[in-house]
């Protein structure tokens, strides 16, 4: 590693540092009611299956719409795993406490939410991923939408309580937890995107006739690519459980993932930085800054602000989502990263810009 990466690299750490230091200080100014820690774990979790999904998406080629249905197994591995033995009696009160009678700790809940998700992506890709495009994305939006109706039918009542609740396992009360899990899952992927396998990726993304040629064996790549991507979104799913406090199954449609696929293309589709900022604003957006138009009794400076109502504010996240795209049209940040040197080198093509009109 030469001095600029290694001093790169230092730097990002330290901003890393710098942010989980905020974060805790925050933690203990403002009210833990305080919307700004929902955004934060929120959109940290988003962030993760937001770059599961581009690992797919932006540099594997593979046009996947599954990612609601892996966060689905995911989330419920976790509940049905972490709920207290003593509490289970009330959570499936209508299926005689269930089948399964032991819990498991936390870490270990959210590892297997990720190789439950993994283990049915494999078994998914061997068929699926012999398709293209389109075709691969119908196949597996169809995938998470079957899965979302098993696990509400009674049959399965014992372990998935049906299409009744899931709740009283472990959650997480500081946003430090989600920053932290999500932060090291989503270093796990640079480091993956960065070592020989992604480049194999890359390459079946720009051309799969010359990376077979080149003697990437393309169906193991895909389904490597697919089963990982799969694994983080199932801890994200673990995440995001955790984070609303009761599972559902209902809860899982396929609005989500055409949510994550938003946040990637706002984000810029290859760009891991992209995904996190553009998370982090989707979530900031729809969830905070923009709730007061949903109130019709909102006054400015004194003067009732018409046509404002309950869902209104939906009209203009769109509009603003529209605005994001035409004016970004590859994204926030294109395929490029964060990185000190391309700061440096942004900040010297201004100045030069700027001493040319002078």
């Amino acid at each position: 590693m030469d001095k600029t990466k290694r001093r790169d690299l230092i730097i990002s750490f330290v901003l890393i540092a710098c942010i989980f230091l905020i974060v805790a200080v925050l933690e203990q100014i403002l009210p833990k009611t305080s919307m700004l820690f929902t955004v934060l774990k929120k959109g940290s979790i988003y962030a993760l299956v937001a770059v599961s999904m581009n690992l797919l998406n932006g540099f594997t080629g593979l046009f996947s719409l599954g990612q609601a249905g892996f966060m689905l197994l995911g989330a419920y591995t976790y509940a049905v795993l972490t709920i207290p033995v003593k509490s289970r009696a009330a959570v499936y009160q209508y299926y005689d406490g269930g089948i399964i009678q032991f819990a498991v700790p936390v870490a270990v809940g959210i590892l297997l939410a990720g190789v439950v998700a993994a283990f049915f992506a494999y078994l998914i890709g061997l068929p699926v991923l012999h398709l293209k495009s389109d075709y691969l994305a119908i196949a597996t939006l169809g995938f998470a939408e079957i899965i979302r109706a098993i696990f509400q039918w009674d049959k399965l009542g014992g372990l998935t309580n049906g299409s009744n609740l899931l709740r009283r396992f472990p959650i997480f009360r500081s946003a430090l937890f989600p920053f932290a899990v999500s932060g090291f899952c989503i270093a796990i992927i640079v480091l993956l995107i960065n070592s020989t396998y992604g480049r194999a990726f890359k390459a079946i993304r720009d051309d799969e006739v010359a990376a077979e040629a080149m003697g990437i064996n393309l169906a193991h790549h895909k389904r490597l690519a697919f089963t990982i991507s799969s694994f983080f979104a199932g801890i994200s799913g673990a995440l995001l459980a955790m984070f609303q406090t009761t599972v559902q199954a209902s809860q899982f449609k396929s609005a989500m993932t055409y949510e994550i696929l938003l946040i990637v293309v706002i984000g810029g589709i290859g760009s891991i930085t992209g995904s996190c900022i553009s998370s982090f604003l989707f979530i900031a957006c729809s969830e905070w800054w923009l709730r007061f138009l949903d109130n019709a009794d909102t006054y400015i400076g004194g003067f009732h602000v018409p046509l404002l109502r309950p869902g209104f504010r939906k009209v203009v996240f769109s509009i603003v989502i529209m605005a994001i795209v035409l004016l970004y049209q590859r994204g926030i940040m294109g395929d490029k990263e964060f990185s000190i040197e391309g700061i440096r080198k942004w900040l010297s093509k201004k100045l030069r810009k700027k001493e040319a009109h002078a």
